[in-house]
């Protein structure tokens, strides 16, 4: 049960409704969101006097509150693990596989303690697709705008939430989350379709017995990654082998519709989910939410994440919801070769579907771009000239590592000094190795061809903002040409902070100028950041060091004295890019 109390001002609940707006409830005075108010199972569309599903988000936040989170980074050896089978090492969040979940409404202000209690690494916690409009120092990228904090300290990160639906949280330490570091974020909204029970967020994520600095390691001398050793669905899974673990069980409660938050926090697997029997309806792609979409399939890309509702209205039984990566190993491969869970009516025994259902069309490792954002957003492509400036060409380079390349640079961060110490001086110079891209411009849609030369499909995730997703190429169709121009969307086109780019092919994305910092885009496979493949855009550099409090500066400069004294003495080297 969610409630909230405004003390502002006395409306009309007869001149809401006639407004097509949310009639809030009334106790004493006090406006309250709870039973029998407009935000109901009947009327998801309404949220609070003043904010609903059309109420555009970057403009416009709600008070929200102030909430507190305490967690703890630990290390294990020789951990049971969630499918029977014992792994050398994890990292965990509270010693939970995922970590724990942050949930909070829209509007909210987060308050995120985190001790590191590792055994020699450190860490940074980014909090995935979170605008941080004027937070950029709370993003949490090691080497970019903090430093790592070390073993023993704790870091207490602060943001808004100007958004609403579904992500999740991750370390950025190199491929740290791969041990364990991650965990959900659910963040309550008003929606696009009414459902009556939230079933939560539902992480399926691939799973590795070898640590993920083993994998690193292992994927500088080889191009092709290994393969998954499970496929877990909300950390749980059999065994493919057949000696333990467990299936994952969704449960849906007959005649009602459930939301259901599917989150990809993979390493490397990009994936379809299809449920037998049942359609899904996609009402949110990443922190967006969209029009009501139906379809016996989604795809999800590392990092991505689709709200869905689910009607049980098929006969009471259980069925499989199933992960289908593509044949190709484009996508990824598994030692799981057909991961799956089970989803079961609560009015009938638990139990093992028979039928295996249909394999969805493969998709190509490409996206979906029928989505319809329903905070519309609609640029001129009169604006946009491809051209060498707003070119990110991905290369792949195999003497004597395995590195990838934007634009000829494999970035590489330097977790002592990161890039936002460049900002705080005033210092313009700075290294090639951390492939800056400056943004100057204000207030502007920023156009991107991101062209792909490799045969690898490849997750791209752009920190700080959503993107307008303009375009995607067939796979194989090779560079960007001026003829293509003509095949783009600019009128409410989907909305996204991860999309694909395809093998062989081009992606073109657009941004709007409009929340100065430094920020990451990035390929989402962790083997490719941890080999080099991203930039920085440094967003209106000159405002970056106005918008930061002497808190937080002070904060920024002491972690960084405390790294710095630890790492520097440690005898540790940093393996990869440090991302």
């Amino acid at each position: 049960m969610r409630f909230s109390v405004s003390l502002t001002g006395v409306f009309s609940a007869g001149l809401f409704v006639g407004l097509g707006l949310c009639a809030p409830s009334w106790q004493n005075g006090l406006q309250v969101r709870g039973p029998g108010s407009c935000y109901t199972p009947s009327n998801r569309a309404c949220w609070s006097p003043g904010f609903d599903i059309n109420t555009d988000y970057e403009t416009k936040t709600p008070a929200g509150t102030v909430r507190t989170f305490n967690w703890e980074v630990t290390e294990h050896d020789n951990w049971p693990g969630p499918d029977g089978r014992v792994k050398s090492k994890v990292m965990l969040v509270n010693n939970q596989y995922p970590g724990p979940t942050l949930t909070a409404d829209w509007g909210d202000t987060v308050v995120v303690n985190i001790k590191n209690s590792l055994r020699l690494n450190g860490t940074s916690f980014h909090w995935h697709g979170i605008r941080q409009l004027g937070t950029n120092i709370q993003d949490g990228t090691n080497g970019v705008t903090e430093c790592p904090f070390p073993p023993g300290s704790t870091k207490t990160y602060t943001f808004k939430l100007t958004q609403y639906g579904t992500t999740w949280y991750h370390s950025h330490f190199s491929a740290q989350y791969g041990n364990g570091v991650f965990g959900s974020i659910v963040i309550n909204g008003p929606a696009s379709l009414p459902w009556d029970i939230d079933l939560g967020p539902y992480p399926i994520n691939d799973y590795y017995l070898p640590t993920a600095d083993q994998i690193v390691l292992q994927t500088q001398h080889t191009l092709a990654p290994p393969p998954s050793d499970n496929v877990l669905f909300n950390g749980t899974n059999i065994n493919p082998a057949g000696s333990g673990g467990a299936y994952s069980r969704i449960t849906l409660t007959p005649g009602k519709r459930h939301r259901l938050r599917l989150i990809n926090p993979s390493v490397e697997h990009n994936y379809q989910v299809s449920i037998v029997g049942h359609d899904m309806t996609v009402i949110s792609t990443d922190l967006v939410a969209v029009n009501a979409y139906t379809t016996s399939s989604v795809f999800l890309g590392v990092g991505q994440r689709v709200d869905v509702t689910i009607d049980a209205s098929q006969k009471a039984g259980n069925y499989w919801m199933n992960v289908t990566l593509p044949a190709s190993g484009l996508c990824g491969s598994s030692l799981n070769p057909k991961p799956a869970a089970i989803v079961h009516y609560s009015s009938v025994a638990n139990g093992i579907p028979t039928n295996p259902g249909t394999v969805p069309p493969d998709s190509g490792c490409r996206d979906s771009l029928n989505y319809t954002p329903v905070v519309t957003r609609q640029v001129s492509l009169d604006q946009f000239t491809p051209g060498v400036k707003n070119t990110l060409d991905v290369t792949l380079d195999t003497t004597p590592l395995v590195i990838w390349k934007i634009n000829n640079t494999a970035i590489d961060v330097d977790w002592d000094k990161p890039v936002l110490d460049y900002v705080l001086q005033g210092n313009t110079s700075y290294p090639a190795s951390e492939n800056v891209v400056i943004v100057n411009q204000k207030n502007v849609w920023t156009f991107w061809v991101i062209e792909n030369q490799s045969v690898v499909p490849h997750p791209i995730h752009l920190h700080g903002h959503d993107f307008l997703v303009l375009g995607a190429s067939a796979t194989g169709a090779g560079s960007f040409t001026a003829a293509d121009k003509a095949s783009l969307k600019s009128t409410n086109p989907t909305r996204r902070d991860v999309s694909m780019l395809p093998g062989n092919g081009w992606l073109v994305l657009a941004f709007r100028a409009d929340n100065p910092g430094n920020w990451l885009l990035h390929c989402h496979i962790a083997w490719h950041i941890s080999g080099g493949m991203s930039v920085d855009f440094l967003e209106r550099v000159s405002e970056q060091k106005a918008q930061i409090s002497s808190a937080d500066l002070t904060a920024y400069r002491n972690n960084c004295a405390a790294w710095r004294n630890y790492f520097d003495h440690s005898g540790l080297h940093k393996i990869d890019s440090g991302l």
